[in-house]
């Protein structure tokens, strides 16, 4: 049987630009807790007043299976474990479970700690004992273990002997500094099976990019207890990712009994801890990524038309994700068949070539549909002939002037017509001209759809494609807009960006009407 234990709210909040706030960790708690993880480390009670704040207030909680688990070190050099403060602040802490970290190195106990080899074992059996009399499950965690063990074998292994004299229920081997190799580690935990009878875990840092493969190895090597972070948030390159730990280990090597029920969920799961640690979740991460299962090249959509089976390795459904299909100048007939079934339009051969090549011409403008499916879709739902476009252009004007308070101004005037009805309005903006034309569109056309009140723009992005020829270079614009419920995004490409924008901020308008199967209201009530 494997244990799942995440320390996400310990190690994961070392990690640069990682941080939660006290009701941030609470909620992860619950959340990981409804996943089904194990053990759940909630960070160092003696470290800081959050963290105390923190086990205070989760004394409350009831979880339904994760152990809550304060984390600490062994007791302070030439002192007894009765008398220490971090100690004694993982009693108080009152969790069924404790995690102390101690030198596996001879090389750290001498460098780092600056004492003898034998007063740091005293130190590891001495405070587990401490640990056990308070009735408490205890981890040792060994710190660098691993290169503690390829230099001095016998001192690494008198280590964990003193943890298990002391009465440790749990022996972690870590991998602190991140570069041992996945063979090693099974060597290593091969041996120490010999003359350990306690249970082993394995704490992997990514200094090497080897956390998740020195994770699993330590598994098929038997190690029962695996640590790691969600989205493998942690100091320097990070933490074995608990998002691609937990599928391998359920779907590629049959340890079933793990979160069963909740492994759909995972994905969810993933993007929710990025949401409180206040990070753009990793596109291109393992399993629960958005791009984890999006195909663009044109000969792989083929074939995933047949078969998914042949460039998935895995359901995306079995992890909670989505299969996507992007088009491009790389895409085949392929992705635009693709496409015209998931937007529910006629496959006709003739109209997919004329998208096809449509795309490619405009790809090679500037234009990139990846992030801006909902101009896409619009360019496929006109090249079928069978959509209207909710309003006609007819004019358009930008002034902009400085006032006598020294502000810049965009006015603009713009007339629209819809059904045969001519609307003719103006905006003005402090926050320039795309602002004033976002304003001036809607009070044109809020009055035939009142559901635009619903519409914001949330993400306005400009990027430069030929920056050698300077200020007259193309411009690609991509906008996101949404109503609440989804967003989409759009694009326009010139070397006007004001031309650039009134596109993407046309197409997002068209879209989010055509998606809210937008009906005009009668003029009469206009």
């Amino acid at each position: 049987m494997i244990k799942l234990y995440d320390t996400t709210l310990r190690d994961g909040t070392q990690g640069e630009k990682v941080a939660f706030s006290l009701e941030d960790k609470l909620k992860v708690v619950k959340k990981l807790d409804t996943f089904g993880v194990d053990y759940i480390e909630g960070g160092w009670p003696g470290s800081n007043p959050k963290d105390l704040a923190f086990f205070q207030q989760a004394k409350e909680l009831q979880l339904k299976k994760s152990k809550l688990v304060a984390f600490g070190s062994t007791c302070r050099v030439n002192s007894l474990p009765e008398e220490d403060a971090t100690l004694l602040s993982l009693v108080e802490a009152e969790t069924p479970t404790v995690t102390i970290f101690g030198k596996s190195w001879d090389f750290q106990v001498t460098c780092a700690l600056n004492t003898t080899l034998e007063e740091n074992l005293r130190l590891i059996r001495e405070s587990i004992a401490f640990l056990k009399n308070h009735e408490r499950e205890v981890i040792y965690d060994a710190e660098h273990f691993f290169d503690a063990y390829k230099e001095n074998p016998v001192y690494a292994l008198a280590t964990l002997q003193a943890a298990e004299q002391g009465g440790a229920d749990f022996l972690v081997l870590c991998d602190t500094n991140g570069g041992t190799l996945p063979w090693e580690v099974m060597s290593i935990i091969k041996e120490l099976q010999k003359e350990i009878s306690l249970p082993l875990g394995i704490h992997a840092h990514n200094d090497g990019d080897m956390a998740v493969a020195n994770s699993l190895a330590a598994v098929e090597a038997g190690a029962c207890q695996v640590q790691g972070t969600m989205n493998g948030y942690g100091e320097r390159c990070g933490n074995a990712n608990l998002c691609s730990i937990i599928p391998a280990l359920q779907i590629k090597m049959g340890f079933s009994g793990l979160c069963q029920d909740s492994l759909n969920n995972l994905t969810d799961l993933s993007r929710y801890i990025s949401e409180l640690a206040n990070l753009a979740p990793n596109e291109q991460q393992p399993y629960v990524g958005r791009s984890a299962f999006a195909h663009k090249a044109g000969i792989h959509v083929s074939a995933i038309r047949k078969n998914p089976k042949t460039y998935e390795h895995i359901n995306p459904e079995l992890v909670g994700n989505q299969r996507r299909v992007l088009v491009s100048e790389l895409s085949g007939k392929s992705n635009i068949l693709y496409k015209a079934e998931e937007y529910g339009i006629s496959k006709d051969e003739k109209q997919t070539d004329n998208v096809l090549r449509a795309v490619k011409q405009l790809e090679n403008q500037g234009y990139q549909f990846e992030g801006a499916e909902g101009s896409l879709e619009l360019l496929m739902k006109k090249e079928s002939h069978l959509y209207q476009p909710p309003f006609d252009l007819k004019g358009l004007r930008i002034i902009m002037e400085r006032n006598m308070a020294g502000e810049l101004l965009s006015e603009v005037t713009i007339k629209v017509e819809v059904d045969g009805h001519e609307v003719h309005t103006a905006a003005e903006s402090k926050h320039g001209p795309v602002n004033a034309l976002d304003k001036a569109l809607r009070k044109a056309l809020e009055c035939f759809y009142p559901q635009l009140e619903q519409m914001h723009l949330l993400d306005y992005k400009v990027r430069v494609l030929e920056e050698r020829v300077g200020t007259s270079a193309q411009v690609r614009v991509l906008i996101e807009s949404g109503d609440g419920r989804n967003s989409w995004g759009t694009v326009g490409v010139s070397s006007n960006i004001i031309a650039a924008s009134w596109q993407a901020l046309v197409d997002g308008i068209e879209y989010g009407l055509l998606q809210q199967n937008y009906s005009k209201v009668k003029k009469s009530s206009v």
